[in-house]
């Protein structure tokens, strides 16, 4: 039987328009469509932020997908048949939110798996059109099942199609027109949710064409998520995503500079291109926790919209999460009774990286300040054994491990093209040059660097009985790399 209720009101490629531009005759405008498919985000026990773009076709023309005004809704159902079913109100597609259509559906069960699919009309609704059926799968927060999920981070689109130059070569198969192929590696391993944690896309690259207005930026999101690999795996796995520095404004940004894009215009286009918030809800915090079984809690932290200019002084009043975000933080770190807890960051704070750098909490000049002063309260609050932070960011994967004792994983990027060697401990240029860090796994002595991403596995093996919880590093091809579990003691 179907349980739900909603909230909301349930609230470079050429195409005909280019061939018909270049011989001077009248554009034929394309059909409606939702050519970057549907995404699920957000999801918890009882709930999901359901999202879709309505579209002119499916392809890029001229480098971007236009939008397509008209009315959709989403149908719902915990039956693969749609029998029963629930609908959303119809939402409208409009340029003011760049035709995306979102809603949240509440009354979900706990632990429950959910069909849902885009109807989706120009005018009349009487003959709307209906989309393939996607899924996503609740969590039961009371639940010992496994869990498992990956981590990634920096999708480089101009890197990998060759329109800059990235760190590694850009990607040269002929499938290059399907996206990264990282995400067939993702699918194939059938993870209950991705978490991209920033970088989602590159304003700043090209350097010569970067975004600086809104129509540059959202071009920016519909080229990268119009590559058919994305549809397909979000259509079969729910998402959470974070923001950085380059899908905000620019490389290491802060709120200060008079250069473009201006801090609210980078902070509103992520709100309404990903289903984190929901069109209007201006109150709505992007730093959040979500439990996800009783042996795995995560938090996803806000790293660019409440910190001080990156080249104040370091010390007590310099901060990158701001205060209210780390009040949040520990008193819902002590309340959490979860084995395992996880702080996915969308910036290092173990490392090591870059000593030049002054843009996160392990570079000296930076907000290294407060970066030891959390790690030392994680020790004193004897959270050390069962806390682990992740991070994106840095474009190569390592392991590290902190003299409080905090393991850090870092996904690295998703892609070959975006990937670099990266610093290890006891580099003189790194931010860690009298090796205090030790690194079991890194690709800082790699001979060849890889993207990839990182596999989160929380589970009770049926001998032991004791919960489990696994870092496992994956290339970009789905080869696994490093490995490292822990236990309960």
């Amino acid at each position: 039987m179907l349980h739900l209720r909603s909230s909301l009101p349930l609230l470079p490629v050429f195409g005909v328009w280019s061939l018909c531009y270049a011989l001077g005759l009248p554009a034929l405008r394309a059909d409606i469509d939702h050519g970057q498919g549907e995404m699920v985000g957000e999801v918890t026990a009882h709930s999901a932020i359901l999202q879709s773009r309505l579209t002119e076709g499916t392809r890029l023309i001229d480098g971007d997908l236009p939008g397509h005004a008209g009315e959709a809704r989403f149908e719902i159902s915990d039956q693969e048949s749609f029998t029963p079913s629930a609908f959303t109100d119809w939402l409208t597609a409009s340029p003011d939110h760049d035709f995306i259509v979102k809603a949240r559906i509440n009354g979900l069960l706990p632990g429950h798996p959910y069909y849902f699919r885009l109807q989706f009309t120009e005018k009349d609704r009487t003959t709307a059109k209906t989309g393939p059926t996607r899924r996503f799968h609740t969590w039961a927060p009371g639940s010992i099942e496994p869990v498992h999920f990956v981590v990634t981070s920096c999708m480089n689109y101009a890197a990998f199609h060759g329109l800059t130059k990235g760190s590694g070569p850009p990607y040269t198969g002929a499938d290059r027109s399907l996206g990264y192929p990282a995400l067939e590696a993702i699918l194939k391993l059938k993870p209950q949710a991705f978490v991209g944690t920033g970088d989602i896309v590159y304003y700043d690259q090209p350097a010569k064409t970067a975004a600086k207005t809104q129509p540059e930026l959202r071009r920016k999101w519909h080229e990268q998520f119009v590559q058919p690999r994305f549809p397909k795996l979000f259509a079969e796995v729910p998402t959470y995503w974070e923001k950085d520095d380059h899908d905000w404004r620019r490389n290491d940004s802060d709120p200060s500079g008079p250069y473009e894009p201006p801090v609210n215009l980078g902070l509103a286009t992520f709100r309404e291109q990903t289903p984190v918030v929901l069109p209007g809800d201006a109150d709505q915090k992007t730093y959040r926790t979500h439990r996800l079984s009783r042996d795995l809690q995560i938090w996803l932290v806000e790293g660019r919209d409440y910190r001080s200019p990156n080249n104040s002084p370091d010390g007590p009043e310099k901060t990158l999460w701001g205060q209210e975000q780390m009040k949040w933080l520990k008193e819902t770190l002590l309340a959490s009774d979860a084995t395992f807890k996880i702080l996915i960051s969308p910036t290092p704070l173990v490392g090591p990286d870059d000593a030049y750098k002054k843009d996160n909490h392990t570079n000296m000049g930076g907000f290294r300040h407060e970066g030891l002063a959390f790690k030392e309260w994680i020790r004193e609050a004897g959270l050390t054994d069962r806390f682990f932070i992740m991070n994106g960011d840095r474009h190569w994967q390592y392991h590290s491990i902190d003299p409080t004792g905090i393991h850090e994983f870092s996904c690295g990027t998703l892609d070959d093209s975006n990937a670099r060697k990266g610093r290890i401990p006891g580099d003189p240029k790194s931010t860690d040059p009298q090796s205090t860090i030790t690194q079991p796994y890194g690709q800082g002595k790699a001979d060849q660097v890889t993207g990839g991403f990182i596999e989160v596995v929380v589970s009770r093996p049926p001998t032991a009985g004791k919960p489990e919880i696994a870092f496992q590093f994956y290339d970009d091809t789905g080869l696994l790399g490093y490995r490292k579990s822990f236990t309960t003691h």
